[in-house]
């Protein structure tokens, strides 16, 4: 997230609704920590695989999509992991 273009109080905001967005498209149930935490690594997540195929996200837009993106990465694959559908 180096050129993240956003600040971290912006970040953890963004991130925050992306992570919300993911849970309610995903139907996790989560709270509202683990909705930031997991927007803000999805984000971090989204972006580095992202960049493996040369597409590159920023600003706030960008920020919320990546985010939104990796955390539904990261939703399904804790569910694998778990054995949950």
């Amino acid at each position: 997230m180096q050129d993240a273009e956003i600040g971290w109080i912006a970040a953890i905001i963004v991130g925050g609704f992306a992570g919300w967005f993911a849970g309610m498209f995903m139907k996790t149930g989560t709270g509202i920590l683990a909705n930031i935490v997991l927007g803000i690594v999805g984000a971090a997540v989204a972006n580095f695989l992202l960049g493996l195929i040369g597409v590159s996200l920023g600003g706030w837009i960008g920020y919320l999509i990546a985010g939104f993106i990796g955390a539904c990465i990261l939703i399904f694959v804790w569910r694998a992991i778990k054995g949950r559908n």
